[in-house]
């Protein structure tokens, strides 16, 4: 079975760490156990990630010297690429002899296609790089040009367009390593975005949403599962009230349902239902969104919330533990 498995940033960075390499590389050992254990099955995988953080201090960093051009947005999130993949790479290599798999790993740097017709680019939404205060975001915004708002009450930002991804661009290399029996990292951060200009391609000064992006990605390489890791067990209804539910499967027509009442916030759980409503009416098996912890036993149908063209939904409530547990 062909499945794509999106990372959240716990499998990569831990609330309160610095960012260091010692401790990215530690967590993602523990995340391709995970995964070589998948891989060992018989499985062909396909893993996708986010890379808010490290894209982040990536920009950070090209802003703390002029001794060096700047580099823009797109090229930033093609470097994230390649050092999450470098680390990906060493540390599932690992995983996998450890679990006797012999089955090699692979980092495409990935470009996804927009458009410039998507309304996202008239209203920017989403902040990148550092706070500002009022003042200072005017100034940068009368010398840079731009859009900036004010973020949950922390400062400024600048923010880009946050468009659809269109297709991925190097869909069909990643088809071809998977038949060849490789374990395939690629679309990270929701690809680097790009439109097309006359033969090619031109990168854009946007950020896609990964979970969206690792979508595409199931869909264009013809993944029969959709799996979303996250810091959640599963996805709740009526979240963090009393008469809280814990979902365990859930038909396309409820997902959209629930969807549309607004129980997930756009800022964690929404996009994850989003991108599994789309996998589903896209022609994908089963979405699932379960916990970095339970891959396997999401798989198996132990765990996790499982999204499927059924007409049956199913629920558990949920227990206080698995409330704070539960980062939804």
């Amino acid at each position: 079975m062909r499945i794509v498995i999106a990372l959240g940033g716990n499998a990569i960075l831990r609330p309160g760490q610095k960012g260091t390499a010692a401790e990215q590389t530690t967590n993602i050992l523990g995340t391709a156990r995970q995964i070589a254990s998948i891989a060992k099955a018989g499985h062909e995988v396909v893993l996708t990630h986010g890379n808010g953080p490290q894209v982040g201090a990536i920009v950070l960093q090209n802003m703390g010297t002029t001794a060096v051009p700047a580099m823009p947005m797109d090229i930033c999130g093609a470097e994230s690429q390649g050092l999450i993949g470098y680390l990906f790479q060493q540390q599932l290599g690992l995983a996998l002899a450890e679990a006797g798999c012999s089955r090699p790993v692979v980092t495409i740097i990935t470009q996804t296609l927009v458009s410039l017709d998507d309304p996202a680019f008239t209203k920017p939404t989403k902040p990148i790089g550092p706070f500002y205060s009022e003042a200072e975001a005017r100034a940068k915004q009368a010398a840079e040009g731009g859009a900036w708002a004010e973020d949950a009450g922390r400062g400024w930002r600048k923010v880009v367009p946050s468009p659809d991804p269109v297709r991925i661009v190097e869909r069909d290399a990643i088809r071809t390593l998977v038949e060849a029996g490789a374990v395939v990292i690629g679309v990270g951060g929701g690809g680097v975005p790009v439109v097309e200009e006359g033969l090619g391609f031109r990168g854009v000064e946007a950020v896609i949403d990964k979970d969206l992006g690792g979508e595409r990605l199931a869909i264009d390489v013809g993944a029969e599962v959709f799996l979303v890791l996250t810091d959640a067990p599963q996805v709740y209804l009526n979240y963090r009230r009393p008469d809280q539910v814990g979902l365990s499967a859930v038909s396309l027509k409820d997902a959209k349902r629930y969807y549309a009442e607004g129980h997930f916030a756009e800022g964690s759980m929404g996009p994850k239902v989003k991108a599994a409503i789309r996998f589903i009416e896209h022609g994908g098996r089963a979405a699932i969104i379960a916990s970095l912890t339970s891959a396997r036993d999401a798989l198996e149908g132990q765990a996790g919330t499982r999204v499927t063209a059924g007409e049956e939904s199913g629920g558990r409530r949920g227990s206080g533990h698995e409330v704070a547990a539960a980062g939804q």
